[in-house]
Order: structure tokens, then sequence, then C-alpha cells
């Protein structure tokens, strides 16, 4: 029997976002012996027990059919709009292949008590005017960013340099800003203005220890890092690249297309020799494989997590972020198709060993 998996996603009339990723979805579980629907909120017939599920046409349009509700649901919505978190937080509804982690604040929180994982973890405070000024005198470079944001927006870089502080941010909007400052005062008084106008919803914005990531001159590099569950339900990476920032950007995402990926090991032994960008490599995962047993024991299971990691200009490897649905895209920049097909297939695997389990046990 051909387990049937739901994708749950935000649509806009029949516009899903991040349509191409989920057309891969659809089209590998077909390969993998599952049938692979798409919905969203929106689409929950539920006196029925059924839904509005979505499949990709040979012309790449999305056609709608009615479908028992899924046997398993693996949640990849970005969009969290009230409507879609009451239906997200009913456990009567689905059987989920991953559990609702947590904002960015409260994960970094987490992951600085904990002792699996701590000695990873850049120094990190909630945003006010005073730890500001603490953190200042502390590291000549820090980032302020929200702590519920995603995609790399309303974050700022601040750097001192020369006596002058140095700030690089992405609004909201996407746009990038670039300004030269000359006291810690003008410096509080512009970030006090800019976590007023960039907050993301009603979410705090944290300060973080920078990291020195310049392995280019001129350029930042993090590490993205794809820890997925494989067909067994075991924990595998399943792969690395490098990000390079653009020119003035705060951050490494590809997503404004305007930074650029490198493929992970050759950058790494041109840049520290063979031997120490085994090290790195090794400890990457090694750091992976710990943080999802802290996140699991806190939230539950998980299906996925794409972690960005900063090596610094020693070859020390530092948890930047942690995103439960992160984007696949840094396989298609580095062109290792194998990879990118791989970490499409390992939830649709994930999921279907799921839906087995639960037909053994008579769910």
């Amino acid at each position: 029997m051909k387990p049937l998996i739901g994708i749950l996603a935000h649509r806009t009339n029949k516009t899903f976002m991040n349509g191409s990723f989920l057309r891969d979805l659809v089209r590998e579980g077909e390969k993998l012996d599952s049938q692979v629907v798409v919905f969203s909120h929106l689409d929950l017939i539920e006196k029925d027990k059924k839904i509005h599920g979505f499949i990709p046409s040979p012309s790449n349009r999305w056609k709608m059919n009615i479908y028992p509700c899924p046997d398993v649901v693996i949640d990849f919505c970005r969009y969290l709009k009230k409507p879609f978190r009451d239906m997200r937080r009913r456990k009567d509804l689905f059987t989920y292949a991953n559990h609702k982690f947590t904002y960015k604040w409260k994960a970094t929180k987490l992951f600085s008590k904990s002792e699996k994982v701590k000695q990873w973890i850049p120094e990190t405070l909630l945003y006010t005017p005073q730890n500001l000024r603490d953190m200042i005198h502390k590291h000549p470079i820090l980032y302020i960013k929200p702590g519920n944001g995603t995609g790399g927006h309303s974050v700022v870089k601040l750097s001192r340099k020369s006596g002058t502080f140095h700030i690089k941010g992405r609004k909201k909007s996407a746009r990038l800003t670039h300004i030269v400052l000359p006291s810690e005062d003008s410096v509080v008084r512009w970030l006090n203005s800019w976590v007023s106008t960039q907050r993301i919803r009603t979410g705090n914005f944290m300060i973080q220890q920078g990291l020195n990531l310049e392995l280019t001159p001129g350029r930042v590099l993090d590490a993205r890092l794809i820890i997925q569950k494989n067909k067994r339900g075991e924990w595998e990476v399943t792969g690395k690249g490098m990000r390079v920032s653009a020119k003035n950007s705060p951050t490494t995402n590809l997503v404004h297309g305007d930074g650029m990926a490198l493929r992970f090991e050759p950058f790494m032994i041109r840049r520290f020799g063979p031997e120490k960008a085994k090290q790195i490599s090794r400890e990457c995962d090694q750091m992976a494989m710990k943080l999802m047993e802290v996140i699991e024991d806190r939230y539950g299971s998980m299906v996925e997590f794409g972690l960005d990691v900063g090596v610094d200009v020693k070859g020390n490897v530092w948890l930047i972020e942690a995103n439960p649905k992160p984007s696949h895209s840094i396989f298609l920049g580095t062109k290792e198709m194998g990879l990118y097909r791989k970490s499409i297939q390992r939830p649709i695997q994930y999921a279907a060993y799921l839906a087995r389990t639960k037909f053994k046990n008579g769910l």
C-alpha cells in the first residue's frame, strides 16, 4: 500500500511559495513509491477528514483534487500567520513528521545552556541599549538580528575599525544599507531606531558575538550543513556547502540572489590544507549530530535542519543558526545535483518510514 504523504506549505490562490522545491518533492515521491501531495492550512475539509491536495501537471501548473487526510504530514510552511498557527497547534488532525520548533532567541538560549553543544555557540544577549554597549566593548564584530527572522532580513553587522563603526544591514524589504558612524552613542541611537522600524511581527532582537569569517579577502563566508532523517529514521549529514556574501551584505544568505555558493571540501582544503579541512568537516558533523540530540530532547522528533556554521580564520567551528525548514538550494548553487536529489528524497523516505510504522501498529 502506497503511503499518502502531505506536504504542508503556504499558497495564495494556486501559487505555492517555493513551488519548484515542492514540485521536486512530489516527483521524487513518485519514484520512491509514495504518493505525495501539497496542501495549505486553507485546504482542510475537516468534517469529511479530507483535504484539497495539489500535484504538478505536465505543464508545471498545480492540479487540485480531493484526497483523504495524509498518513503523515511534513510541515514545510514558512509563512506563520495566525490561521496556520491555530491549525498547527491541534494534535487531532494529522500525524506530523516534524514537531514545532521555536524562535531563534529561545533556541540560542537552549543551546547556550546545553553541555552537549555550548562550546560551539557564540555569546548572545537579548537586545537592550546597555547590552549593546557591553558587547561593543567585548567584541570587535557584532550581529544584531531578529529573534524570529528568516532569510537574512533585518540583520545588521557592526564592526569597529580605526575608531569608527561600520554598519552593514539588510532591511525587511531586502534592501542593503551601509553606513559609517563616529561614536558609540551614535551607534546606539541608530540601532535603537533599526530595531524599532525593522522588527518582524512582535519579535525581539538579539546581539550575537561576531566571528571573523573573512576566509577570502573582502568576503564573508559560512557553511550551510543539511542534516536529515534517513529511511531508517536515523540522522545523517546529507552534505555541506560554502556560502559567499555579496559585497556589503551582512549575511551570506543566497535567497536574495546576490551571494554565491562553493563546494565545501575543495574550498576548505585550499584555505586550511587537507588535514585541517578533514578535522573541520568532522567537527561540523559532530556538532550537527549533538545538536539534533538537544533539539529532539526538548521539542520532539524532527525531519531535517539546515545549520549555518561559521568557520573562523583560525579554523574554529561555530553554530550561527539552526533552521528547521531550510532551503536546499545550496546544492543547486554548488552544482552537486546528486546531493540536491538526496536532500529531496530523504524527507519523503522518512515520512514513508513513519507511515509504514503506523500501518504495522494498526493506527
